[in-house]
């Protein structure tokens, strides 16, 4: 039987112990911290149950009088304009914790059942590899105590950790990283978000709708620096629009408590004060002292671990998967990067990696969801596409739901009609996504979809809508 070890039990590494085991291979995962890894315990699914909530007092705040709702409220004439909704975030965050540890036990049951042997502890790769080809991989248990498994594959699967400034170490309490803030049983006053990439535009839009008065410190131009600009201007306006202080072009250097409360200093020697702050300055992959150099796995400067479009890594029966080799740290990439190398390795049939199909969502309000190839490929000519832009104001659906802010982006090949990619912003992007990257995964053009039937309304009309402009101006273009 092929003996496989996996090292950590996130995405990535849960997902190829399912493959293999069904495959019939020995499958052992070596896991730290809970099967889930940091997806489950500690990043998407805790961080999207918080939004859950935000998202709904969102929704709540932003619409119930235009949609002609009476909320019973006490407030004096005087403070009308007061919130007419709370949250308990104690609740919040003991609910977030309950649901992310069923989660990981709903994974380890479905791992044990498939076959799989979960252990608790550090992996290491011994450098020497056997006559035969096997690796053999070391556990230190938590006691300390080690034991030697035998391997003809290793996957490395450990994922990565917030990465800290040295001056804005986090303590728990008032200066945290976004595994810690779900300890909190208060909601913070004052929140200075340090950091406007994915995490920190969640974080800072999660916890402004919650109630807490946010102040996100961005070094680049705008928030969402790597996400389309177009989607960007749209999220920085609605963080404005509803008092977020957004500060562009502000590096911080350092962050430090005085008292119940915190300073962070910018490069340029201002000041910022709130009662708290998050850290949201990008990770560092957990590949340190296991061994993977001197067993022949090469690393990048980043730390991240270099790997082909299946998985395999520099040293022969070595594969990597996840946020440790620093291909789009998304759960759904390590899922599938798990899944191609044991299919690989074990002889199945198996497509490499194709990146050009993944669908990202950022879990904001609205949301920005994206697949293909982007705004940035066409406007420095990596790739040619006719580009249509639709306004989600035009959508009737929007306008019952009170949904003002918003667009459907597709990008198509000018001969063909071929749809090459796509963005979508608006409340539930992430599922509306979804037909434009089954378009862009076959290789559909736009014809195809415009004339597929849509329900009236719907949000999703919008997406036929932008496909018809594309087609007629093909059309135009071919008179």
């Amino acid at each position: 039987m092929t003996r496989i070890v996996i090292i950590g039990g996130g995405p990535g590494g849960y997902e190829a112990a399912l493959v293999a085991a069904q495959l019939g291979a020995d499958v052992t995962v070596v896991d730290c911290d809970g099967l889930g890894g940091a997806s489950v315990l500690t990043d998407c699914v805790p961080s999207k149950t918080l939004i859950a909530t935000a998202e709904v007092m969102t929704t709540f705040d932003s619409s119930y009088e235009e949609l002609g709702i009476i909320v019973a409220d006490d407030t004096p004439p005087m403070e009308q304009a007061a919130r007419v909704v709370g949250v308990d975030l104690g609740k919040v965050n003991r609910r977030v914790k309950r649901l992310a540890l069923a989660q990981s036990h709903d994974i380890t049951a479905s791992v044990t059942r498939a076959g799989a042997r979960v252990m608790r502890g550090r992996g290491r790769i011994e450098p020497a590899q056997a006559p035969d080809g096997s690796r053999t991989v070391t556990v230190q248990a938590a006691d300390g105590t080690e034991e030697t498994l035998a391997a003809d594959a290793v996957l490395i699967a450990t994922g990565a950790h917030p990465r800290e400034i040295p001056d804005a170490l986090p303590d728990g309490e008032r200066i945290l990283n976004w595994t810690q803030v779900y300890d909190l049983d208060e909601l913070p006053a004052e929140l200075i978000v340090v950091g406007s990439g994915v995490t920190g535009a969640e974080f800072a839009g999660a916890y402004q709708a919650l109630g807490s008065k946010v102040t996100l410190v961005s070094s680049r131009d705008r928030v969402l620096p790597g996400e389309d600009p177009d989607a960007a201007a749209v999220l920085e306006d609605v963080f404005r629009r509803r008092g977020m202080n957004v500060m562009a072009r502000s590096r911080a250097q350092s962050a430090k408590r005085v008292g119940d409360r915190v300073e962070v200093t910018l490069a340029d020697g201002r000041v910022i004060s709130g009662t708290h702050c998050l850290m949201a300055v990008g990770s560092i992959p957990n590949t340190a002292r296991m061994g993977l150099e001197e067993a022949g796995v090469r690393l990048k400067e980043s730390g991240h671990i270099w790997t082909d479009k299946v998985s395999r890594t520099s040293a022969p029966g070595v594969y990597a998967a996840g946020d440790c080799t620093g291909i789009f740290a998304l759960a759904s990439v390590a899922a599938m990067q798990g899944r191609i190398a044991m299919y690989h390795f074990l002889g199945e049939p198996v497509a490499p990696l194709n990146l050009k199909a993944v669908s990202a969502n950022v879990f904001t309000d609205p949301e920005i969801a994206t697949v293909g190839y982007t705004q940035a490929d066409v406007d420095s000519g990596k790739i040619d596409a006719r580009v249509v832009k639709l306004p989600l104001l035009r959508n009737a659906r929007a306008k019952m739901q009170g949904i003002r802010d918003g667009f459907v982006k597709l990008f198509c090949r000018p001969g063909t009609g071929i749809v090459v990619g796509g963005v979508v912003v608006s409340p539930r992007a992430s599922e509306l996504i979804h037909p434009i990257s089954v378009a862009v995964d076959n290789n559909l053009t736009v014809a195809q979809i415009a004339n597929t039937f849509t329900v009236y309304p719907s949000l999703s009309g919008s997406i036929a809508e932008v496909a018809r402009q594309l087609q007629t101006r093909k059309t135009q273009n071919e008179l």
